[in-house]
């Protein structure tokens, strides 16, 4: 069984079980007909997975790990906050006529700061620090910037990243103020699963633990269904993780650079409704 497919169906059965709803209140986010979309939720999950052991990739259902490895490399390494240059679609809701989410994601990442050792953007000071500090509690990135947050056309939902040096393994705790469980939560958990990799790997470290803390973690009422469909598949054993190990720079990395060998899945719980 793939530890990230048990991961997820503990996660779902304790929100649908435990979870508390939301429809006495008003809700920001719409179906596409207008309708509230309500949740259920539970404050303050965390989730562990040792990348060392298994790659933590769903198999109850395929998770789109090209898609999601190109968004990635769109806000980490191109530092980007327009859709022209990402090849998914997921972002078109959010963008602006000219293609920006404004100064969201990306954008803050490439933003350069003054240090003692120069002026470096958020990344580079991560790769600097990994290489040159590893003992350091202090390798943090942040994107929830308030004083960005009105020029954003979406607030971050995964907003920070720490990295933490044990031995020659690195670990990090990814922070999430919100994860729509059905459409998003292995979608993230894939992407900063192979973050560690690569930042492993170009400051000559193995990848350890990723940690995922969700602050509200919740199924919308008309996912509640597929969810229920979902959890109630057997999983499969999960795949092999590769990782082009010539690399040594963070930005030669391409999405060509990861497969997953072996990657097999059930197939697909039919079209789900997304709220906006």
């Amino acid at each position: 069984m793939s530890i990230a497919d048990r991961i997820f169906i503990e996660n779902c059965r304790d929100i649908i079980s435990n979870g508390v709803w939301d429809t006495d209140r008003p809700v920001r986010p719409r179906w596409e007909d207008g309708s509230p979309a309500h949740t259920v939720k539970l404050f303050g999950v965390v989730n562990r997975y040792d990348l060392s052991q298994e790659f933590p990739v769903m198999t109850l259902r395929k998770t789109g790990f090209r898609n999601a490895i190109d968004e990635l490399l769109w806000i980490w390494q191109k530092k980007s906050n327009n859709i022209h240059d990402l090849h998914s679609h997921i972002w078109d809701a959010w963008a602006d006529g000219s293609g920006s989410i404004g100064k969201a994601y990306g954008y803050q990442l490439g933003v350069k700061h003054h240090y003692p050792e120069g002026d470096m953007d958020q990344v580079d000071r991560i790769l600097y620090d990994l290489k040159h500090n590893p003992g350091s509690r202090r390798i943090i990135s942040n994107i929830y910037n308030h004083a960005d947050l009105s020029e954003m056309r979406l607030y971050p939902c995964a907003y920070s990243m720490t990295f933490n040096v044990s031995g020659n393994r690195l670990n990090a705790i990814l922070n999430q103020r919100s994860q729509d469980m059905l459409v998003a939560n292995n979608w993230n958990v894939c992407q900063y699963a192979v973050l560690v990799y690569m930042m492993a790997q170009v400051s000559g470290l193995e990848a350890g633990t990723l940690m995922h803390v969700i602050a509200d973690a919740h199924i919308y009422d008309r996912h509640v269904p597929l969810v229920e469909e979902l959890i109630a598949r057997e999983p499969l054993d999960a795949p092999k993780f590769n990782i082009d190990k010539s690399i040594d720079d963070f930005y030669k990395f391409t999405v060509d650079s990861f497969s997953l060998e072996g990657y097999e899945s059930h197939g697909s719980i039919g079209k789900i409704p997304v709220a906006v």
